[in-house]
């Protein structure tokens, strides 16, 4: 009996997905002024609740992503102008047959402005392959609050992130200067994730930052919205930003912790409610 024929990863066809939003400041607030996407990327616009800037919706109409795919990712807010960017839900990332899924993500948020980039957490199926990198590029006086989280497996059925690879880095520049780089290159295989020197059998692990003129002084505040948090959390003050992390033992236990740290942080820094939008919810 032969075996079925399995497709090499270079004869796959592959996603190869690109978006470009600005956001600009007029007489009538915060208002799109540029929009450019291809598939497998879509940008939707809900309504945004009363108060609220305007509301950008990622989705990938592929339904996950796979070995081999590419995102393009640019959102960018002009002086004065406000935005938050979300995604429909939490995205896939399949097992792959050998290339890693790359995302090439840039943020550039000009003098006054206001961006929140709070994905929905990324879920590493086993076997997954991600090459995550985060550029951002503050103006003087701009103020972001973004992060991004990390489910390893499906705990519902009992997966675990034993075989594959995660990259995930950062690099945050303010007025043209470096900032702050951050870089996480992790091989399952190591038992980087069960040891207690690593992950301590963490589930799910998030970054999130705060970067802004104000941010320095927000530091106690931040500290006591982590206080109740059901995961490992801490924040500390890197280069005048706030940086917290996260490692929860799986995905509900986070999202509920970055909801209430970040919802208490966008009211204390910007004045915004004290909620994410309402795709967060729940």
């Amino acid at each position: 009996m032969t075996k079925p024929d399995v497709p090499r990863p270079g004869a796959l066809e592959r996603g190869d997905g690109s978006v470009e939003i600005v956001f600009r400041r007029t007489e009538r607030g915060s208002r799109l002024a540029h929009l450019f996407q291809q598939a497998p990327c879509r940008v939707l616009f809900p309504r945004p609740a009363q108060g609220e800037p305007p509301l950008a919706m990622l989705v990938t109409i592929s339904g996950g992503l796979a070995g081999g795919d590419r995102l393009r990712l640019d959102v960018a807010v002009e002086a004065g102008a406000a935005a938050v960017v979300t995604s429909a839900a939490a995205e896939k990332v399949y097992r792959s047959l050998g290339p890693d899924c790359r995302i090439r993500t840039r943020l550039v948020v000009g003098e006054g402005g206001w961006l929140e980039w709070l994905p929905q957490p990324t879920i590493l199926f086993g076997g997954a392959r991600l090459d995550r990198r985060t550029v951002v590029e503050l103006a003087p006086g701009a103020r972001l609050l973004a992060g991004e989280a990390v489910i390893f497996g499906r705990a519902a059925r009992g997966e675990h992130f034993a075989v594959g690879r995660l990259f995930d880095g950062w690099r945050l520049s303010l007025a043209g200067r470096l900032a702050w780089a951050d870089a996480l290159d992790l091989d399952p295989a190591t038992g980087a994730l069960a040891g207690p020197a690593g992950f301590g059998g963490a589930g799910a692990l998030a970054t999130l930052i705060y970067a802004g003129p104000d941010a320095a002084g927000l530091l106690d505040a931040a500290r006591a919205l982590l206080a109740p948090a059901g995961a490992r959390a801490g924040v500390t003050r890197v280069n005048g930003m706030l940086l917290a992390r996260f490692l929860a033992e799986d995905a509900s236990a986070l999202g509920e912790d970055l909801r209430r740290y970040a919802g208490g942080l966008r009211e204390r820094a910007a004045g915004l409610p004290a909620r994410l939008s309402r795709l967060w919810q729940g």
